[in-house]
């Protein structure tokens, strides 16, 4: 499934994570380094799940402005590739993740798109795209799925990043 509308969709708090939570995601999930390698073993660990899963996605990781990874599964369209884009911009610009900057919006009461003034053309706090952070330096790219609906796209990253930290990676 791709995404559907230009404006952020409304959640009911009983099925997403608060702002807390997604903050606190982001504080857990910290390398003490991020290499090429590191984003082949990150990238080929999304892919392998993604296959489990037959989920539709592609699968972007970006260091410093340069890609270092990127897959399109059965299912996943160059419709995909824009929105990964887009939500790249978000973490690139805002440093958190996609989803967490349109969830910091929801909870002030309005949508990324209208506090933002960003065009949305460019721009999409939506979930699925993860700031690479490096410990004592911060961040330095991210990891994006785009193809599910925006709370699976995050949840998919995180579950992926977890792993990955988890097996003694980086």
């Amino acid at each position: 499934m791709t995404h559907s509308s230009g404006i952020t969709p409304k959640f009911t708090p009983e099925i997403t994570p608060t702002v807390e939570e997604l903050e606190a995601q982001e504080r857990r999930l910290v390398f003490s380094e991020f290499t090429p390698d590191d984003a082949w073993r990150l990238g080929t660990l999304l892919v392998e799940m993604a296959r489990e899963r037959q989920a539709p996605v592609a699968i972007d990781i970006h260091r410093a402005g340069q890609q270092l990874f990127h897959a399109a599964l059965p299912g996943a369209t160059p419709d995909n590739d824009a929105w990964i884009a887009r939500k790249r911009r978000v973490v690139e610009r805002y440093h958190s993740s996609s989803y967490l900057v349109g969830a910091r919006s929801r909870a002030k009461g309005t949508t990324f798109e209208d506090s933002s003034r960003l065009d949305p053309d460019v721009y999409a706090a939506h979930g699925g795209s993860f700031p690479l952070t490096v410990e004592g330096v911060g961040v330095i790219g991210a990891v994006t799925v785009s193809g599910l609906p925006q709370l699976e796209d995050h949840r998919f990253v995180v579950e992926a990043l977890e792993e990955f930290l988890n097996k003694g990676n980086s």
